[in-house]
């Protein structure tokens, strides 16, 4: 019975999410028109979807912080991935205009399609030439003051529980190249109300927790400044991870 609620609460958060996207989608389109002129307002659209479509079906979010972020100033967010439900967090999470590095894949969903097409930049993981120009885009956004966000670990493991993957290279060099500061982020137990699609345990109502940890300030340069925050950022994560206990 408790898994045949969870087959139809991931229905119903699915049909919540097409449905507050449908019901944005005019302006969406008309945003869409002219990206970089109106890249906060679909930001914005992508925020209020994510907040309406989550409390409708009971999944909501709460943040602690480390300590306060200025979020005026460009950030490169990155956090643990285990959960669908990691991309609304850190999209309620920054209150600016920010865009996702993802999977080109992204760009075949309807909704992420969207976004992955105006404000976010899709990567084709086997490709140099795609991870060139993501990097390029990434770098030419946060030059416009633009914070990013990347799931370092690059993919959402098959283990359940999930653990803490080793971390990609890209946002690290990405860092070093801006000079501009990381923030680590911990999403604890968004696994539990929502594994990754939830396609074989469903979903649940709930309170994702998120830490926030401090940013860490780049002082290095070169591919060993890149190895060394990369370390550090996994470090933090994996401490608090590990001291939570993903709970």
């Amino acid at each position: 019975m408790v898994h045949l609620l969870r087959k139809l609460h991931r229905y119903l958060y699915l049909a919540s999410v097409l449905f507050f996207f449908t019901l944005f989608y005019p302006v969406l389109w008309v945003l869409a028109r002219d990206p970089e002129r109106h890249f906060n307002g679909i930001a914005r659209c992508r925020r209020i979807i994510g907040v309406l479509s989550s409390a409708m079906v009971g999944i909501f979010y709460r943040f602690r912080y480390e300590t306060a972020i200025d979020w005026s100033k460009p950030h490169i967010i990155c956090a643990n991935h285990t959960s669908n439900l990691d991309i609304t967090a850190l999209v309620l999470l920054c209150p600016t205009g920010f865009s996702f590095v993802g999977k080109v894949e992204l760009l075949n969903n309807p909704v992420t399609g969207m976004f992955f097409r105006t404000i976010d930049i899709p990567l084709k993981r086997d490709s140099k030439i795609s991870g060139f120009r993501a990097f390029q885009r990434a770098l030419g956004h946060i030059q416009r003051g633009k914070s990013m966000a990347i799931f370092p670990e690059g993919h959402i493991g098959e283990e359940f529980p999930p653990r803490l993957y080793s971390f990609k290279n890209g946002p690290f060099k990405l860092a070093v190249e801006a000079q501009v500061p990381i923030i680590p982020v911990v999403i604890q137990n968004a696994w539990k109300l929502h594994w990754d699609e939830a396609r074989q345990f469903g979903s649940r109502p709930g309170v994702v927790r998120v830490e926030v940890l401090a940013p860490i300030v780049v002082n290095d340069s070169g591919p060993a400044g890149a190895d060394q925050l990369r370390d550090e950022v996994y470090n933090r994560i994996r401490e608090q991870w590990n001291r939570i206990g993903g709970l």
